[in-house]
């Protein structure tokens, strides 16, 4: 395993972070087998374990603060809020009175008495990102959380996120998690760069493009991908395209597809750590033998041939789109305007 800065702010991360996604009634329900892919991520030099109170419900994250009890101290935990926790419409999104609320829940969840890494999920366009850092500085201050962060934050809100801080005196996000992968390059445009300027720390999630690069999705071959539901990958072509050509990449480095892809996104220097995000302890073994894999130019070269820096084939449905590309009235004038 290697080591890397969280950006600036002090704590060191190993290039592979373990999520938990997978843990509960949406991934896997053992909790024995969860446990033991929690302590055999530990025992390979994982440092990193990335949850949120959304998935399964909270489940997953019982699980994981079970199994830290005893080895809390030598990870760096990290969870995410604003997701939806139930019907009512307040038990989501980022306005301090769900905050707090919701901090205290993953804390008892988590066995915990702080979160080292607390991360705004989504972002909320109906929440004034000053009311989310003066809550999120308040649970510093308070010693609950160490660190604050985002999760799919476009870049001029990274920006707007840091000018608030600086004017309101307020704590700075210092970590974006967003989606990276071979077939998802678009945060190279602006997301990386602002976030490099700014010092932050970079986790990428869905490596693999939601098991599109695990190989196992090929053209005229049926697949049994668990998640393929939650993904806008599967029956693209033109993601089918760019997997048929990587598969030769990788063969001629000597890689399986999997390790390929994750080389690829650790070798950004602006990439703290890729999360991978196992269901079962034979996929935590195969992604394992990854975390020491480096790619030469050569190969990096061949890649931006097949998927061209800045570039996404496809989107994930479970990417964050602003307001104007989801609703129509935002991206139209009003139909008198336009007779007018």
């Amino acid at each position: 395993m290697q080591y890397r800065a969280l950006g600036r702010t002090g704590i060191t991360v190993s290039n592979f972070s373990l999520g938990a996604m997978m843990f509960g009634a949406q991934g896997n329900p053992d909790h024995d087998e969860a446990t033991r892919i929690i302590h055999r991520a530990l025992d390979a030099g994982i440092n990193v374990i990335d949850t949120a109170d959304m998935y399964s419900h909270g489940e997953s994250e019982e699980i994981v603060g079970a199994a830290l009890r005893s080895r809390r101290d030598d990870v760096v935990l990290a969870t995410k809020f604003s997701n939806p926790m139930g019907d009512d419409p307040n038990r989501a999104g980022a306005s301090r009175r769900w905050i707090i609320t919701a901090v205290e829940d993953s804390l008892r969840r988590l066995q915990t008495d702080h979160i080292d890494l607390y991360q705004l999920h989504r972002p909320d366009p109906d929440t004034d990102i000053e009311e989310t850092l003066s809550a999120l500085s308040d649970l510093i201050h308070s010693g609950k959380v160490r660190a604050i962060g985002s999760s799919t934050m476009p870049a001029s809100q990274i920006v707007e996120a840091q000018w608030v801080s600086e004017r309101c005196g307020l704590e700075r996000l210092r970590t974006e998690q967003p989606t990276y992968s071979l077939l998802t390059r678009g945060i190279e445009n602006e997301v990386l760069p602002v976030a490099q300027r700014y010092g932050m720390g970079i986790m990428v999630w869905s490596p693999l493009a939601g098991g599109m690069l695990t190989g196992r999705v090929r053209r005229g071959r049926p697949t049994d991908l668990r998640r393929a539901a939650m993904f806008r990958y599967l029956g693209d072509e033109r993601a089918i395209d760019a997997v048929e050509a990587l598969i030769p990449v990788a063969e001629e480095a000597g890689l399986p597809l999997t390790h390929l892809a994750l080389a690829f996104v650790t070798a950004h220097p602006g990439v703290s750590s890729a999360i991978i995000g196992p269901r079962t302890m034979a996929q935590l073994d195969d992604l394992l033998a990854a975390a020491d894999v480096t790619l030469d130019d050569a190969t990096l070269d061949r890649i931006d041939e097949i998927v061209p820096p800045g570039v996404d084939v496809n989107h994930l449905d479970m990417a964050y789109r602003t307001p104007p590309i989801l609703h129509a009235e935002l991206r139209r004038r009003a139909v008198e305007e336009r007779a007018a």
